[in-house]
C-alpha cells in the first residue's frame, strides 16, 4: 500500500467533500499540520466541522479556514489567540461545542478503539452536562460523552518511515496520536521521512496502522506568545 505522496493536494486528494467532520492534532501553534490545513483551505470545500483542541490564530492553523468562512462548526477546548474566531462565534456564524481538553482527548481516543460512549465526572453541574445522560456510580454522578467518530484526521508528526510509523517531538505529542486514532483516515505530514527499520520500535509513538497517506514538508516553527524579560541595562 502506498502511503507516501509528494503534496498535501496530492495526500488529500479524493477524501474532502463538503460538510465533513476533521480531527486535527495541534495544541496552541505546536503540532499544527499546517501544510495539509493550507491544502484542504486551497480546495475550497466548506461546511467543515472540526474536532480540534483550539483554532490556531487568525492567519494560521485553522484560523485561516475561519477567513475563508470554509469551517461550520468547532469541537474544542480553547478559543483564545483567534480574534476572527470570536467575531464569528459572538456574531452566530460560527457553532461552538466546547469539550474540557481532557475529554476532548478521550473523545478521540474512544473513536479511535471503537467505544461510542464513556462516562466523566468532568463537567457535572456545569452547562457541559446540559442535555447529556447523567447516572451514578458509587455514588457519584457522572455524565456520558460521545467517542468522535470522524471522517478525515490530519496531524503533524517529526519523523515518520514509510509505512506511516510515526514519533513526535516534545509538546507536539498532543492531541496528534488521538486524532490520528479516530479518523476513517488519517493523512500524517511530517518533517522526515527516514528508512524503514531506522526507527526503534520503542521510540514510535503512534503505529502505521493508523496512517494511511503520508507527506513529508518544510514548517514554519512559530511562538504563540512570546515572553520576555526587561534587559537589566535597560
Amino acid at each position: 500500500m502506498k502511503k507516501v505522496y509528494g503534496s498535501a493536494a496530492e495526500a488529500l486528494d479524493g477524501l474532502l467533500a463538503d460538510g465533513m467532520l476533521i480531527a486535527a492534532g495541534g495544541f496552541g501553534l505546536c503540532g499544527i499540520p499546517e501544510l495539509l490545513l493550507e491544502a484542504i483551505r486551497d480546495s475550497g470545500v466548506k461546511d467543515l466541522t472540526f474536532a480540534s483542541n483550539n483554532a490556531g490564530v487568525d492567519d494560521f492553523g485553522i484560523g485561516i479556514l475561519l477567513q475563508t468562512r470554509q469551517v461550520k462548526k468547532m469541537m474544542s477546548s480553547y478559543v483564545g489567540e483567534n480574534a476572527e474566531f470570536m467575531r464569528q462565534y459572538l456574531s452566530g456564524e460560527l457553532e461552538l461545542e466546547f469539550n474540557p481538553q481532557g475529554t476532548l482527548a478521550e473523545r478521540m481516543r474512544a473513536g479511535g478503539c471503537g467505544i461510542p460512549g464513556f462516562y466523566t465526572k468532568t463537567g457535572v453541574g456545569t452547562v457541559i452536562a446540559e442535555g447529556k445522560e447523567h447516572k451514578d456510580f458509587d455514588g457519584e454522578t457522572y455524565i456520558l460523552e460521545r467517542g468522535i467518530f470522524a471522517d478525515l484526521s490530519i496531524v503533524k508528526a517529526w519523523k515518520a518511515d514509510d509505512t506511516g510509523n510515526l514519533v513526535f517531538r516534545k509538546t507536539a505529542r498532543n492531541f496528534n496520536p488521538p486524532a490520528a486514532m479516530c479518523g476513517k483516515v488519517c493523512v500524517a505530514e511530517v518533517e522526515e521521512i527516514v528508512p524503514r527499520g531506522s526507527l526503534d520500535p520503542d521510540h514510535i509513538h503512534l503505529p502505521g496502522i493508523y496512517v494511511h497517506r503520508l507527506i513529508q514538508g518544510e514548517h514554519e516553527k512559530r511562538i504563540e506568545q512570546r515572553t520576555v524579560r526587561k534587559r537589566e541595562d535597560a
